[in-house]
């Protein structure tokens, strides 16, 4: 610590000096626990004076520095929290290190947000954008007192003459709510709105793109503010009116807009006294048709490549569409219509794209396309989706005969197709031979975990929705999953859903699926079984996953054997010689500390259906300390799913006790 601490010092050569301060930022992150000493007598006047430096480099790493402490202190948060809850210590403490601080580096960073320069590439990392990160991680790592030392600089220089802090002020104000209390957040946002809608008109280019951003923020963290008939009276217009300036502005914009109609929908649902999760209206259903027509505009702007302004444009078109209440069908069910022209228009072009670059462009698009095409499809009744089925799967099947084997836009083909699957149910039986090879394609592209993936899914969809018409199928699907599980080199994201899979093809067969019974119960024996280094995170997430997979297998078996069958079926009793193997995986769960709600549900769901298919005859394997553990913790679950299911299966077990 002392040589890199030195080296920090080496002024006259800016790369040691550069270097020294990056493995201090390293070191804060790995060593935490052990920087206590070194923070009071070197890492804080270092890493101060750094970003006092005139050199963007040097000056980088001292905010740098301090967003990584911010971070490690807000996990440090969580820990504390999940211990409390657990009512045992946490294994790691905070040192309150960026609330120690903040009075003394809150005001640098401030100032940080004024070094801008009108020429700056907007993608280019400077210390004004390196501040606002930080001032954010500050707001949601010390509270509310951030805001407090924050708003004297941000109220006197909203209207500054120099654009550079009208901008810092802007940027200020939007990093910082994250932190604020709940009744003052509201004060704020009411005072702020009217200041950052006439800032979109700004005569500089930087304060209206900030202005935007700090609006699409504003409907994030306090939309009940924002989602009142006096405000957006004069908040959507300017969107509007924005939505037309120059690509940076108006990306912001669309993400505004995303925020809006995801908040609107929320809103819908929680004043809603219906049961249906899809709301009649809602605040933006008089200008939901102007809001999409307008984005699909955005989407066709000549510059619409800059500032990722056409992915954006589409993702607020499918967030719109996603949440859309039922007053505003006719216009999903027309933008349908608009998109799958869009897609035949790109697919005739195809075959004219003459460069490399302008073949990439094509298919970004036809990706982005195939995206929205899903995100529509998803909200289309059925009546509607059957008098356009055919246009879509030949969009569909042309697009995926010319792409290139792993590119993202099979990825976004085959999605596309899963959501028209899904809405058309045992009616798309029609295409499947056509669609089949484009399946198996994927099913085998090993090498492309997210195209192999989504073929993946694909089956489950069509179990579900064929029904015992997947039957002729399963031979050949069944054993390209086998293949999948097999293969050592397939990304280990990809076996969770494959485990899954086994149940919904199950479920859809029903007792036909007793021939596969011994291969895929020894594949999920191996799963259940699994074990992982359990201080890597990731690693415990897969294997909650792989068990939540290997509990809705188990599950969709013997829901799949039982059927409507109130007796016990011939499968059902050839499964019980592995009913120990399945206690003794629900066993290994429950003497894990700590098992997330997913896997919590499908463990209770799995011995409801145990106990009422088996009934008295397995009741002394499952009235056990370790079940009843397990059972436990789902009916005190925060998942209302999982409290269903663990009331559900506590209730058959009550019932069978003599």
């Amino acid at each position: 610590m002392q040589v890199v601490c030195e080296a920090t010092q080496i002024k006259a050569d800016k790369r040691v000096c550069v270097a020294a301060l990056q493995c201090l930022v390293n070191i804060m992150s790995l060593y935490y626990q052990y920087m206590e000493l070194y923070m009071a007598n070197a890492l804080f006047r270092i890493t101060y004076e750094a970003m006092k430096s005139t050199e963007d480099d040097i000056c980088l790493q001292g905010i740098e520095f301090w967003s990584n402490v911010c971070d490690e202190e807000i996990e440090l948060a969580v820990e504390a929290e999940e211990a409390s809850e657990q009512g045992r210590p946490p294994e790691h403490v905070s040192k309150f290190y960026a609330k120690g601080a903040l009075k003394f580096i809150l005001p640098i960073v401030l100032e940080c947000l004024t070094r801008q320069d009108e020429h700056d590439d907007e993608d280019e990392w400077n210390p004004a954008k390196a501040a606002g990160v930080c001032l954010m991680l500050m707001s949601q790592c010390v509270g509310n007192e951030v805001l407090v030392q924050s708003l004297d600089f941000i109220t006197l220089n909203i209207v500054h003459a120099d654009w550079r802090y009208r901008d810092a002020s802007v940027m200020a104000f939007g990093s910082v709510l994250d932190g604020v209390d709940g009744d003052q957040l509201k004060t704020l946002t009411v005072q702020a709105l009217p200041t950052m809608i006439g800032l979109l008109k700004d005569v500089q280019i930087i304060v209206r793109d900030s202005a935007a951003w700090c609006l699409g923020r504003l409907c994030e963290v306090c939309p009940e503010v924002v989602l009142v008939p006096e405000v957006l009276r004069i908040l959507l217009p300017a969107l509007s009116e924005s939505l037309h300036q120059e690509a940076r502005v108006a990306t912001n914009v669309c993400w505004a807009i995303s925020g809006l109609a995801q908040a609107a929908y929320e809103q819908a649902n929680e004043n809603s006294h219906s049961d249906d999760t899809q709301p009649e209206t809602y605040i933006l259903s008089s200008c939901f048709e102007a809001m999409v027509s307008e984005l699909l505009k955005a989407t066709d702007r000549p510059d619409s490549h800059m500032s990722n302004l056409r992915n954006a444009a589409y993702e607020a078109v499918m967030e719109l569409i996603k949440n859309s209440p039922k007053d505003c069908y006719p216009i999903v069910r027309n933008t349908t219509v608009i998109i799958l022209k869009k897609l035949e228009i790109l697919s005739r072009m195809e075959n004219n794209v003459q460069s490399t670059s302008d073949a990439g462009q094509l298919h970004d698009l036809q990706s982005l396309l195939c995206a929205t095409l899903q995100s529509v499809l998803s909200k289309v009744q059925k009546e509607d989706a059957l008098q356009i089925s055919n246009e879509v799967m030949s969009a569909l099947l042309q697009i995926m005969t010319h792409a290139a084997r792993g590119t993202t836009v099979m990825e976004d083909a085959l999605m596309a197709a899963s959501a028209l699957i899904t809405v058309l149910g045992s009616d798309f039986m029609p295409y499947f031979e056509h669609f089949k090879m484009f399946l198996i394609a994927g099913l085998r592209n090993h090498s492309e975990h997210q195209v192999c993936q989504a073929a993946v899914g694909i089956v489950a969809d069509l179990s579900r929705s064929l029904g015992d018409k997947i039957l002729p199928f399963t031979d050949e699907l069944l054993s390209l999953l086998l293949e999948i599980l097999n293969d050592s080199t397939m990304d280990k994201s990809v076996r969770p859903q494959v485990v899954a899979v086994f149940g919904d093809v199950a479920l859809a067969i029903g007792p036909h699926f007793f021939k596969y019974l011994e291969t895929i119960l020894t594949v999920l024996m191996q799963a259940a079984t699994a074990d992982v280094d359990r201080t890597d995170f990731d690693a415990v997430d897969y294997l909650n996953q792989l068990r939540e997979s290997c509990l809705e297998a188990y599950t969709g078996i013997l829901q799949g054997f039982k059927g409507d069958s109130k007796e016990l079926t011939g499968e059902l009793q050839r499964i019980q010689p592995y009913i120990n193997q399945i206690i003794e995986f629900l066993d290994r769960i429950s003497a894990d500390a700590n098992q997330p709600d997913s896997v919590l549900a499908a463990a209770a769901g799995l011995i409801g259906d145990l106990l009422t298919v088996y009934g008295a005859s397995i009741l002394k394997a499952l009235d056990r300390d370790p079940i009843q553990n397990l059972l436990h913790k789902a009916r005190w679950s925060k998942s209302a799913k999982a409290k269903t299911l663990g009331n559900w299966a506590s209730k058959v077990l009550r019932k069978l006790r003599p």
